[in-house]
């Protein structure tokens, strides 16, 4: 890696390491590859392509979809004192005037426009008088038509690399299938070769989703649990963010709303007052989150289904960025298939069934028992491995064993029957209940045979059930009033030739608690009451100079402050995301608070360890808990493999996964040639593993696998993987 830009990351950005792929993909961009980054939310894309871009003599043009995500980009990096600017249809003549000569002038490193405003001649003229090194294409997802967020504008950018054939082109995106990548790679001429694709697993997230009964009372009470945090809670209609943010609201919560039904001058002032900490929530609909580059954002709640799976990743994306534990809520219930099905159905046929294909995989992870990672990252190509990832409601709820229902099922299947396959699962379930409500008595359902003969199941129970009948196709739903009706392979089961089995699990919502491991993440060795003192200094600094808070430091920085008191300005460079130029521009106000405090409390202040890493990689660590710790700790005294296995009883591959977590997430395993020698691999094979994972890298062995064309199974590059990181 170019000591330049090992320079730059310390000195300019504050931190002291890359984290996972920074440091391969600024190398292949300094060496004018073209380069496609698939890294999650929160991952460091931008710094991927910004360091090469003060690096490199010319200027770096990025492209971006929307004015907000540009803003802030800009915003962020005038903090750090780097030239950069935008051109869009906000600036005043004098401003853009102003811009322009700028770039002319060589004074602007980094120049962000829409792919609308690039097509304009008097851009194109401008392009042409000046020296461009590297063309990057930011949300590059939006380029696919198999992408949640297709725009046809961003086609249009494959031309734009003959007029520009001596520079180099990124493009990065977090939300690609490996349809969508290959459709980004073909549409601006890359090769496979110069793909990075990180991990799409955000290992900060805890993950769940939670029977959709009384909406409005659970979003009351999950955001209890979050006093004085930043939350995201994503409607589906205008309507319902306008009614659920006059409930909030009525109930004292700190909350704005946002949709295309606001005009501009009110979305802008929404979104300000979430970004600068002046309220908690903001409820929105798709159309808020894609340009928010909030890091604090602790929770997201799905109130209403999302349209599909990618959808679902890029909106979670919104929570954690600043890798700090945070929480995805979603609101699951069978009323919105059919909302969203509705949708789907005034699209034309080709549409449909892309649509279509996109909410079932939905679905499915939304009703899966296993890990929520499995489906979830399957659906991006990539495989999880490990058999309880302790950050999601699956797994850390106990499995129940599979239960016979096929007697309450023959009593719903017989209670859809006669009551005229007109009705739908919760009138259904009021019946066999026994309910006395107005609707039931009126159409004198009470008098049937099935009323009152399903009190064995509770009410959560009798919707799984209904579920999982559906799931097997002995009912359909109705797509338009939501009615459920038997199918002929109904009679199998009323007859008792077929047999229903589930797990029958009323899984209780997420009270927090319970310890999970994002909980133990957050019990970090930091002074409290000093991290408030700093946020509300950070606040004052913010709103005095017309950003958002995070802008001038992250709360990773500001919990780094409260955990070592540093208090001299050599000290306070030592923080994580405290770079010279902020140093000289905030670090006198920073060191005035925390001397101040520690004075008063007779706290003196603490020496780093020698080894600086981030807050989450430190600090996190020493209280993380898991059984790949016991695991790598084993492994660390014994050294051998077959020992392990046989003292724990577990197979090969579930140890592999272990030591993996705990190479990764904990401690450096010691140098040994356990790994090796355990492979079944001739040398020469062995060989080309290595260099393959020197290219694409470790954290993903997708890429490597297919750079050695399936020829080696992944149980040995498991293997390897482990030999190759411990001889590092």
């Amino acid at each position: 890696m170019s000591e330049q830009a090992l320079q730059i990351l310390k000195t300019v950005f504050g931190y002291d390491e890359f984290r996972s792929h920074q440091s391969a993909i600024i190398e292949n961009i300094l060496k004018r590859n073209d380069t496609l980054a698939i890294m999650p939310t929160g991952g460091g894309k931008s710094i991927c392509y910004q360091i090469p871009a003060l690096i490199f003599p010319g200027l770096t043009l990025v492209i971006s979809p929307l004015i907000s995500l540009m803003e802030d980009q800009v915003n962020q990096l005038q903090a750090l004192g780097i030239p950069a600017a935008l051109l869009n249809s906000t600036l005043s003549s004098r401003e853009y005037l102003e811009t322009l000569g700028n770039v002319q002038k060589g004074t602007i490193k980094l120049l962000y426009m829409a792919p609308e405003t690039l097509m304009l001649e008097r851009t194109r003229q401008l392009l042409d008088s000046i020296h461009l090194d590297c063309l990057t294409i930011d949300e590059a997802h939006c380029i696919s038509e198999w992408g949640h967020d297709f725009r046809p504008e961003y086609r249009q950018l494959a031309g734009l690399r003959q007029q520009f054939p001596n520079a180099v082109c990124v493009a990065l995106t977090a939300t690609a299938t490996p349809q969508v990548q290959q459709d980004i790679k073909n549409s601006l001429q890359m090769a496979d070769s110069n793909e990075f694709i990180a991990s799409f697993n955000r290992t900060n997230l805890f993950l769940e989703v939670i029977e959709k009964q009384n909406p409005v009372v659970q979003t009351l009470r999950l955001i209890e649990k979050y006093p004085n945090q930043s939350g995201i809670i994503y409607c589906n209609s205008r309507r319902q963010v306008d009614e659920l943010t006059a409930v909030l609201a009525g109930h004292n919560c700190s909350v704005a709303a946002y949709h295309a039904g606001l005009t501009n001058d009110e979305r802008a002032a929404n979104q300000s007052a979430f970004i600068r900490d002046d309220i908690q929530i903001i409820v929105a609909t798709i159309a808020f989150g894609m340009g928010i580059n909030k890091p604090n954002v602790r929770f997201v709640l799905h109130f209403d289904m999302p349209r599909n799976i990618e959808s679902y990743y890029q909106q979670i994306g919104r929570a954690g960025r600043d890798g700090l534990p945070a929480y995805c809520h979603f609101l699951f219930g069978y009323g919105d298939i059919q909302k969203v099905k509705f949708f789907i159905n005034q699209k034309s046929e080709s549409e449909q069934r892309i649509a279509n294909l996109h909410l079932n995989t939905l679905i499915a992870f939304a009703e899966a028992e296993e890990c929520r990672r499995i489906p979830l990252l399957h659906y991006f190509g990539e495989h999880y491995t490990l058999e309880n990832c302790q950050l999601c409601d699956n797994c850390l709820s106990e499995k129940q064993p599979l239960c016979n229902v096929t007697v309450p099922a023959q009593k719903f299947l017989s209670c859809i029957y006669r009551t005229g396959q007109l009705f739908g699962a919760a009138y259904l379930i009021d019946v066999l209940r026994g309910s006395k409500a107005k609707k039931v008595l009126e159409r004198q359902h009470d008098q049937l045979p099935t009323y009152g003969i399903g009190t064995e199941l509770t009410k959560p129970q009798w919707q799984q059930l209904s579920r999982k009948l559906l799931q097997e196709n002995l009912i359909i739903q109705d797509q338009e009033f939501g009615s459920l009706k038997l199918t002929e392979a109904a009679r199998t089961v009323l007859k008792g030739e077929r047999q229903i089995e589930i797990r029958l699990t009323q899984r209780p919502e997420f009270t927090g608690k319970s310890k999970t491991a994002a909980e133990q993440q957050t019990q970090l060795d930091y002074n409290h009451t000093l991290f408030h003192t700093l946020r509300a200094c950070r606040k004052v600094l913010a709103d005095q100079e017309n950003v958002p808070p995070y802008i001038i430091f992250s709360d990773k920085s500001l919990m780094e402050m409260a955990t070592w008191f540093p208090q001299s300005k050599e000290s306070l460079l030592q923080i994580n995301g405290v770079g010279q130029v902020k140093l000289d521009h905030y670090g006198d106000a920073f060191l005035d608070e925390i001397t101040r405090f520690c004075s008063e409390h007779q706290i003196a202040e603490i020496a780093r360890p020698s080894r600086t890493v981030p807050l989450s990689s430190s600090v996190e660590k020493k209280v993380a808990s898991g059984r790949h710790i016991e695991i790598g700790e084993l492994f660390t005294r014994l050294g051998c493999l077959d020992q392990m296995q046989s003292d724990l009883n577990i197979k090969l591959s579930t140890t592999l996964s272990h030591l993996y977590k705990y190479q990764s997430d904990v401690a450096q395993l010691p140098t040994t040639d356990a790994f090796i020698c355990k492979s079944s691999l001739a040398p020469d094979q062995q060989d080309r593993v290595m260099a393959a994972m020197a290219i694409h890298g470790t954290e993903r062995l997708r890429p490597v696998f297919e750079e050695l064309r399936g020829e080696i199974s992944y149980d040995e590059l498991h293997l390897l993987r482990l030999h190759y990181l411990t001889h590092r």
